[in-house]
């Protein structure tokens, strides 16, 4: 897995240029974009704007939205469009390969904040949607690269099973397109990823593209600790991307790596074995490299975890499920104020997971 880049944003960039290059004589004030209530003028000073936007704020870790917004003079025309998209572009493209890896800036959908990584897919998304929305309007043709309407799809659509191919997902994801068997989609967001505070680390939510590098051995974008990751990551990883590929995935029941402050490298992981049951019952697994164990880190990130998870109305209860014989986890969900699970619920933990398997369910209830 490559991690979406500036590279990406601007292979967005030059192939919009390429497209409407071709139609700058044309009446950009007075066509409406495909289905839009503005003009191909206006859509395309909304798609700058973006860019525009996302790098001021990525730029500093902005917290709060700028008091500054960008507009087309009012003599614009089609050329001069078209330039100010490559101009923005390329502030943006620049903006995402100097950000460091742990910068976040302010963005609304749906956790209140995006990476690095982030930016750049919601820019590739604006550009190549809007270019879509402007050609339409201009009656020409556009179809953007495969690859980048895939990036975008595992970077910022975590909840949209994936379709036969990606351009016509996205396009239906957003509301521009039909899927044969899928419902029209009314109303749409795209989802950033989720990231929770601890003391030491963060718990930086793990997005499809990544858990897919991740299950195939690579390093999931994250620059890991010597050891790492360690295989019960991989495991949860692969079962994240079976989730995602069925369309069942909940970006926030999802894995989480867990990044060390003080040197931005991952030391572990931790997750939701899915979402919770009808009851609100939810499991937790979690393990760490060799070299961060020892530490109280599991600990700390599963009673991170666990008060984020209690804080929902979703979910009542947080178990895990652990060997009888693993004495070290038992004594890390004890310490993260886990407590024994009843005979009964023990019995049909073993009754679902084996009658000869040593299983103990350590539960803590809001």
């Amino acid at each position: 897995m490559r991690p979406i880049n500036g590279d990406d944003v601007i292979a967005a960039v030059e192939g919009s240029a390429a497209v409407l290059g071709t139609a700058v004589e044309r009446d950009w004030k007075g066509v409406k974009a495909w289905r839009m209530e503005w003009s191909c003028q206006e859509t395309a000073e909304h798609l700058a704007a973006a860019l525009f936007g996302y790098a001021s704020r990525l730029v500093t870790g902005a917290q709060d939205w700028l008091p500054c917004d960008l507009t087309f003079d009012e003599d614009a025309d089609g050329a001069g469009v078209v330039e100010v998209l490559r101009s923005t572009g390329g502030l943006l493209a620049t903006t995402v390969r100097t950000a460091p890896r742990e910068v976040r800036a302010v963005h609304p959908y749906p956790f209140g904040s995006a990476d690095r990584e982030g930016f750049a897919a919601m820019g590739v998304a604006e550009v190549l949607l809007h270019t879509y929305d402007i050609a339409l309007g201009l009656g020409i043709a556009y179809e953007p690269a495969e690859e980048l309407a895939e990036s975008v799809l595992t970077w910022l659509f975590p909840h949209v099973q994936p379709g036969p191919a990606a351009w016509p997902t996205l396009l239906w994801a957003t509301g521009r397109g039909e899927l044969p068997g899928r419902a029209p989609v009314t109303e749409w967001r795209w989802r950033n990823n989720l990231v929770i505070p601890a003391e030491r680390f963060t718990l930086v939510g793990v997005r499809p593209a990544a858990a897919r590098d991740l299950r195939r051995g690579g390093d999931g974008g994250f620059e890991w600790i010597e050891g790492g990751p360690y295989e019960g990551t991989r495991v949860a990883a692969g079962f994240m991307v079976k989730a995602y590929e069925a369309g069942v995935h909940r970006p926030e029941f999802g894995v989480f790596a867990l990044v060390r402050n003080e040197d931005g490298r991952a030391i572990g992981g931790i997750g939701f074995h899915g979402v919770p049951d009808e009851e609100g019952r939810v499991e937790v697994g979690y393990d760490l490299a060799e070299g961060a164990r020892g530490q109280g880190y599991a600990t700390e990130a599963l009673r991170t975890l666990t008060q984020w998870a209690l804080a929902r109305d979703d979910v009542d209860t947080v178990f895990a499920t652990i060997e009888g014989d693993n004495l070290p986890s038992q004594r890390v969900v004890s310490r993260a104020g886990f407590t024994r699970a009843t005979v009964e619920e023990e019995r049909t933990v073993q009754e679902e997971n084996g009658a000869d398997s040593e299983l103990q369910l350590h539960i803590r209830r809001r």
